[in-house]
């Protein structure tokens, strides 16, 4: 998911004439980009810090949509990282989803979803069959959102070598260390099981530098 285009859909701001930005806004706002560039470059305890307080103040509207976007954008950063486990924070929350809430849901978990009512960046992806998702993946400019496809893909069985190399390339570019040494790990294992192993040796030599091992 594009990260500030989700994010300021989810808490629009005014400016100019319009009436002040109330507090919660700008917290939320605030603390949701911290919370995802701190997962993303590996500071669990940052970003679960961070998540806290948006969540707080997303809560304190009383509207349980906003608390739901927040959750989605937390999971879509783990789908990007290749960290395929539940998401207890949207499920606890379910059953007051929005049909597009839900529809994006399905998506992340690599299950069928309503086309139609995903994020735009993604209604190609998800449309995409095994001969297009390559490149369609390829064309989403936005980093976190092409990871997230990138993710999508190999959850559903369906990412290609140069999905991998792609999603490696995003995150090293933008300095990601999460989610770089997860799919350089998926690299390496798909060298291994092809019997190429000076390239997993060669993948193994950048996963230690990104480790700083």
């Amino acid at each position: 998911m594009k990260k500030t285009i989700v994010i300021a859909a989810l808490l629009s701001a005014g400016c100019g004439n319009n009436p002040p930005v109330p507090d919660w806004q700008m917290t939320a706002h605030s603390s949701i980009e911290r919370a995802t560039s701190a997962y993303m470059s590996g500071n669990a305890r940052v970003e679960a810090a961070e998540f806290a307080r948006a969540r707080e103040a997303l809560a304190s509207t009383g509207k349980v949509e906003l608390v739901i976007r927040a959750e989605l954008i937390r999971c879509a950063a783990r789908v990007a990282s290749l960290a395929f486990e539940d998401c207890p924070g949207y499920d606890k929350l379910a059953q007051d989803a929005s049909p597009a809430d839900r529809a994006y849901a399905a998506y992340l978990s690599g299950g069928a979803a309503d086309i139609a009512l995903l994020p735009e960046q993604h209604r190609a992806v998800a449309a995409a069959n095994d001969t297009t998702a390559t490149a369609t993946v390829q064309a989403i400019t936005d980093p976190l959102s092409r990871l997230v496809a990138s993710g999508v893909l190999l959850r559903s069985g369906r990412a290609t070598p140069q999905v991998l190399a792609g999603a490696v390339d995003t995150a090293s570019s933008q300095g990601w260390r999460r989610p770089l040494l997860a799919w350089l790990g998926v690299q390496a294992m798909r060298a291994e099981q092809a019997g190429d192993s000076a390239e997993a040796q060669r993948i193994q030599r950048r996963i230690d530098l990104v480790s700083k091992k």
